[in-house]
């Protein structure tokens, strides 16, 4: 009797477990039909013993050090992949400048645009089941936004998520940050100006594209942020991502926004606009996202699903500023994702900025190498840090990217070293 007890507890456990990995992976029709994993004890390269590869990593943790102590930072968490690994996980500075909490691997970050990422290849996903036509015509779908003498009759979702829209670059953005919202927003896009006519070259937005928000919650058949977290997030173990400020300010461990040293207040506009800047997560899932842009997780997204998003559909203007603005070169935008040349190979990924936060994530899909790295104040310069690794890996001298001197020197005898922390620890930028 004992041994068939024990034996019934065991079948319940298990059709417990499958049911709640079936509705937890969105119903019927989930895009990764792979079990959410348990988390596992973490073993980070965060130690200088740890770090093997072809990059110089105690050289490149020299630089972030000395970065991190300017007084235009606060905090700065740092990951790389190198083919296809994690070898390095790095923080420095603080969280929260006014009390001096140290920013760890477990410190919550805002993803700004990367985000745009996130829903591109959940659109991907959707289109390789045959849930969402990339084709169809924005107006033939349930969704808010309206164009200029309505070219949402012209434009088709493809076009949406490659920002093809026609609208003048960051429409209405200014309105979305006074408070207005944002779904109202998207229907008076009928009236703002055009740079040129809709689906006939990339003009960067917001607004418009959160409609990618409500198009996907439709081929999903679930909140918009559901199914990311159900189809995406949980199936590649990233327990820290989430959408909306709520979940972020109510963690124990996340960076507060700064200009220098100075704490910001937290504003909510592009929560608003999920699909265009709604993630937060530590540094290590970042790493895992990149990873599984890389390929490492066949098992959630196919090579198809991450060629479909990757893919070049426009071709853009060069990106960022000054010597790295010249550095790269036939940069195009796929399914909310960038792609451009630099230093002789094809790099892809993102960069973002919100009021006191700043994102990045590139990486080269040949050789599965690649940097993310989120900082908690608005100083746009650290944007060089994933090509100084980069050119690391391929050993290239030519160009010191994290080269300090060529900066003001200001003094900040107040602002603390940088802070290493332990193993068990816890808008004006590029689009």
């Amino acid at each position: 009797m004992h041994r068939i007890v024990i034996v019934l507890i065991a079948l319940a456990t298990l059709g417990l477990s499958g049911w709640v990995g079936y509705h937890a992976m969105g119903g019927g029709d989930p895009v990764a039909s792979v079990a959410i994993p348990r988390s596992a004890p973490e073993n980070l390269p965060d130690t200088p013993a740890e770090w093997r590869g072809r990059i110089d990593y105690r050289a490149f943790d020299r630089q972030l050090t000395a970065l991190a102590q300017r007084p235009e930072m606060a905090g700065l968490a740092v990951a790389v992949v190198e083919e296809g690994e994690l070898r390095f996980v790095r923080t420095y500075g603080v969280a929260d400048a006014s009390t001096g909490a140290p920013v760890t691997p477990h410190t919550l970050f805002r993803w700004a645009s990367v985000s745009k990422t996130v829903a591109g290849t959940l659109a991907a996903a959707l289109a390789d089941r045959g849930a969402l036509d990339l084709r169809a015509r924005l107006a033939d779908r349930r969704t808010t936004l309206r164009l200029p003498g309505g070219g949402e009759t012209r434009i088709t979702i493809e076009d949406l998520l490659a920002q093809r829209t026609g609208l003048t670059k960051n429409a209405y953005d200014d309105k979305l940050e006074d408070g207005q919202d944002p779904t109202a927003l998207r229907v008076s896009l009928a009236g703002a100006p055009l740079q040129c006519d809709p689906g006939t070259c990339h003009t960067y937005q917001n607004i418009a594209f959160d409609a990618a928000s409500e198009l996907l919650s439709g081929a999903a058949n679930e909140p918009f942020s559901d199914a990311v977290m159900n189809r995406l997030f949980a199936p590649l173990g990233m327990a820290s991502a989430s959408y909306g400020m709520e979940p972020l300010i109510a963690a124990a461990d996340w960076a507060k926004p700064h200009r220098e040293q100075r704490v910001l207040p937290v504003k909510e506009a592009y929560w608003r606009v999920p699909a265009a800047a709604g993630v937060q997560s530590d540094i290590v899932d970042f790493a895992k996202w990149m990873q599984a842009m890389m390929g490492a997780r066949s098992d959630v997204l196919s090579a198809a699903v991450l060629e479909l998003a990757h893919r070049p559909r426009v071709g853009t203007g060069r990106l960022y500023g000054g010597a790295l603005r010249q550095a790269n070169s036939d940069a195009a935008y796929g399914l909310g994702w960038r792609s451009f040349t630099f230093g002789g190979s094809r790099l892809a990924g993102h960069s973002g900025a919100v009021s006191g936060y700043r994102a990045t994530m590139i990486f080269e899909p040949a050789t599965r190498t690649g940097v993310v790295a989120m900082w908690n104040s608005d100083w746009g310069f650290p944007f060089r840090i994933p090509f100084a690794a980069i050119d690391s890996y391929h050993r290239r001298r030519e160009t010191d990217w994290l080269d300090l001197s060529e900066l003001p020197q200001r003094e900040n005898p107040a602002a603390p070293p940088p802070i290493v922390a332990p193993r068990d620890a816890g808008q004006v930028a590029p689009d």
